[in-house]
């Protein structure tokens, strides 16, 4: 799990490209090591408590264009690609976050700026405008991609997260529960859609994130999990439309 690391350079600071691995894991397999996890590291200072662990609520809005081309070069494994979304915590769609994800080469990086509510319906009745007018480069970034590429809402994906953080090296470790698609409504900020399982009962995601190196202490937390797995949410939730 240890690999080279990469980093993009830019006029101002140098962002990191991370390392993400996913695995598919059961219902047992998360009790035993959510509990490890609860014991040695900490838990994300963003999660609350709620039935016994610290957890939040994340819902998304995917963007692709005409021809889905961020599903396509996905299903076809394209290792170059970008994904877009709107993205809420917590219920909370006063403010928001315009984010694109990255992968390159095996690695990602995230690029996003916050948005109000208002900023948020713009780009829901696709009205981009306001984006020139920001002081962020990634802003405008967003406009010519909203612009060029044709991006229109595209699925709704839900789900409840429980995150764990290490310090050295900025390791996370996430399990995705409840993972549900909003299947044919976009309606991003209604939190009241009827929204619809993507994987089977008792099976869940589990994240871990990483700079450069995964220290062997982390490694060791973790060495029952089995194989890695290819898993887009987005694509589990577009293939129910």
């Amino acid at each position: 799990m240890a690999e080279r690391m990469r980093v993009r350079r830019t006029n101002k600071k140098i962002r990191l490209y991370r390392h993400e691995l996913k695995f598919y894991i059961n219902y047992g397999e998360y009790i035993m090591l959510s509990k490890r996890l609860q014991l040695t590291l900490n838990a994300d200072k963003n999660a609350v408590a709620s039935n016994g662990v610290n957890e939040y609520f994340i819902r998304s809005l995917y963007f692709d264009d005409f021809f889905d081309s961020s599903l396509r070069e996905k299903a076809i494994g394209v290792d170059n690609r970008d994904k877009y979304r709107l993205r809420a915590y917590r219920h909370n769609y006063d403010e928001l976050k315009l984010e694109r994800k990255r992968k390159d080469s095996g690695y990602i990086l995230k690029d996003s700026i916050l948005l109000s509510r208002q900023e948020c319906d713009y780009i829901l009745d696709g009205d981009y405008g306001f984006l020139l007018y920001r002081e962020e480069p990634f802003a405008r970034e967003m406009y010519v991609n909203f612009l060029h590429k044709g991006l229109k809402p595209c699925v709704i994906v839900d789900y409840v997260r429980e995150p764990y953080v290490f310090p050295y090296d900025d390791v996370r470790i996430t399990f995705d529960k409840d993972i549900r698609t909003g299947f044919r409504s976009v309606d991003f900020c209604d939190s009241d859609i009827p929204t619809y399982p993507v994987i089977e009962d008792g099976l869940m995601v589990m994240e871990v994130k990483f700079n450069k190196v995964l220290p062997q202490y982390v490694r060791e937390l973790i060495q029952t999990v089995g194989s890695r797995s290819a898993i887009s949410k987005y694509c589990l939730c577009r293939k129910y439309e």
